[in-house]
């Protein structure tokens, strides 16, 4: 990994508006508590418009400073503060005990995927079969426009597992995309892109399974659900459109523009921040001799034993049908499951090919494991950052906005809950939760059977999701910097005006569809408005540099 320099100056900026801005938060909010008692400074900040206020101040850190992990860690301190009732041990204890101790409990699944993923991305380009991946992909695939629309396909078809599409499709696609100077931001986004917002459209998926699991006690069948609102699902349909329209296009906007610019006309495909090439393509006693099947075979195993792994968990093979098998598995630990027995196949299968030798295999081990460090680290702060916040009762918080906006008007109610999802997922970093909040809310306020319950549970579901594409401390968004070894804060920033644009016009479209009532009306309307929006867009920017 190597990091850009920064002057001096920087430094001292950076470290200056952290601890004004921390200093200032934690004057403001013991004077509270001195006034008015420990125990009433904790009612206070519960289930208030405070108990947002951590992942707030991690977010805004993290976009002004561009430094993820102080910003993250200063984020979980004030959320075991507020928590703690600004008890020194206590907050110690919450930072620890309920904050990261409890994240990496939770993530050590995720992890193990994580690393043994880039064990066998070291693995394959010790082989040489990355280089002739790369090599065999600028000879058919012959334009930059081809390349992006072979991520987004590669993204479209592993719709299984976000985590699994967002590592899988970087690890693939990352020597496509050199070759033809996509920037690490505009790979990663097209990742993301393709991640989660295909899992919510698609029945057959571990957020599939996750919508049923929250739906259960709501009198309505999870799935049922789930399908009928995949034609209401606006922000991840029209997502889709967007990335194909772009590439299609050639044009881009925002801080993505200059990342792009900078990979056309100097090859520089990181422009700022940590490039993540930790794991190289080395040149060894094997170099030229992997082939492109050498790539193909080992992800193909993986592909295959991850939804065997998937499928193992939720009981497929102990007679449950394939979509229950689905509802009830855990990706946390059919994932570790299935990429563990496919590494073991993949280091026999090279070493008889004679591609590798042991010692080299199992040199990939701590090679593999030091390329995932960093996403290791933001995911554990970001998981822990969520917990702090839910102690402070968000949840609760949220609910009673959505109880408000009830006594609105309904018509106007999918709009309110895809913006309320949208701030909560944002906020918090996590859809799962997003929608395990809302999902019993959404089904409450609405009658049975009637389309506005099934547009309101779309506007749940994609606004959960649009939340989590754009936020700095999604898991998902994480894992897609990891994939494309892009700079994290890179990705975040290149991505928000995308994702707000799509936001904008799914917005606009929900609020359509709660009138027409209708996903034959509405889809096309928002279909029309992201490709006439990215027509003005073209001229807009066209005209800003001519």
């Amino acid at each position: 990994m190597k990091l850009r320099h920064r002057t001096p100056g920087t430094r001292m900026m950076t470290a200056l508006i952290i601890a004004l801005v921390f200093a200032v938060m934690t004057f403001c909010l013991n004077v509270f508590a001195e006034g008015e008692g420990a125990a009433e400074s904790a009612a206070f900040a519960y289930a208030s418009p405070v108990s947002l206020l951590p992942p707030v101040i991690a977010i805004a850190l993290a976009l002004i400073t561009k430094e993820v992990y102080s910003s993250l860690f200063i984020g979980v301190l004030s959320g075991a503060l507020l928590a703690s009732s600004f008890s020194p041990a206590g907050t110690i204890n919450v930072m620890i005990n309920d904050g990261l101790i409890e994240a990496v409990k939770g993530s050590a699944g995720i992890f193990i995927f994580l690393v043994i993923l880039g064990i066998l991305v070291a693995l394959i380009n010790k082989t040489g079969a990355s280089a002739a991946f790369g090599a065999w992909a600028k000879k058919n695939i012959k334009t930059r426009t081809g390349a992006m629309l072979a991520t987004f396909a590669l993204g479209v078809l592993i719709f299984i597992d976000d985590y699994f599409n967002c590592l899988t499709v970087g690890s693939v696609m990352l020597p496509v995309t050199d070759s033809h100077k996509i920037s690490r931001a505009k790979l990663s986004y097209i990742i993301d892109a393709t991640a989660a917002p295909i899992c919510m459209i698609a029945p057959i998926s571990s957020w599939a399974a996750a919508v049923s699991e929250f739906a259960e006690g709501t009198g309505y069948s999870g799935i049922e659900l789930f399908i009928r609102a995949i034609p209401y699902n606006f922000y991840s349909l029209l997502t889709l459109v967007f990335v194909i329209a772009l590439a299609f296009m050639k044009f881009d906007f925002g801080p993505m523009a200059k990342h792009e610019r900078n990979a056309i006309e100097k090859g520089d495909l990181f422009t700022s921040g940590e490039e993540h090439d930790a794991i190289e393509s080395e040149v060894g006693a094997a170099a030229g001799k992997g082939k492109v099947v050498d790539l193909i075979v080992p992800i193909a195993v993986l592909i295959v034993v991850c939804i065997t792994g998937l499928l193992y968990v939720g009981e497929f093979f102990a007679g449950a049908s394939f979509v229950d098998a689905f509802g009830n598995t855990d990706a946390t630990v059919g994932l570790p499951w299935g990429s563990l027995i496919a590494l073991v196949a993949t280091i026999i299968y090279l070493i008889a090919r004679r591609l590798i030798s042991f010692k080299d295999a199992m040199a990939c081990i701590p090679k593999g494991f030091n390329a995932m460090v960093p996403a290791i680290l933001i995911l554990t702060f970001a998981t822990a950052l969520k917990n702090t916040t839910g102690l402070l009762g968000a949840d609760v918080f949220v609910e009673g906005l959505m109880e408000g906006a009830a006594k609105g008007l309904m018509n106007f109610l999918p709009a309110v809950i895809f913006l309320v999802a949208c701030f909560l997922s944002f906020s918090t970093g996590t859809s799962w939760g997003t929608f395990g909040i809302l999902i019993p809310i959404v089904t409450g306020i609405f009658s049975g059977g009637e389309e506005l319950l099934y547009i309101g549970m779309s506007a749940c579901l994609a606004g959960a999701v649009c939340g989590d594409h754009c936020s700095p401390i999604s898991d998902t968004t994480i894992m897609s910097s990891a994939g494309a070894r892009c700079d994290h804060l890179n990705h975040v920033a290149t991505q928000m005006p995308y994702t707000i644009t799509v936001a904008a016009i799914s917005f606009v479209t929900y609020i359509i569809a709660g009138f027409v009532q209708s996903a034959w009306i509405a889809l096309p309307v928002g279909i029309v408005l992201t490709i006439g929006t990215l027509f003005v867009l073209k001229m807009m920017t066209a005209k800003k540099q001519g």
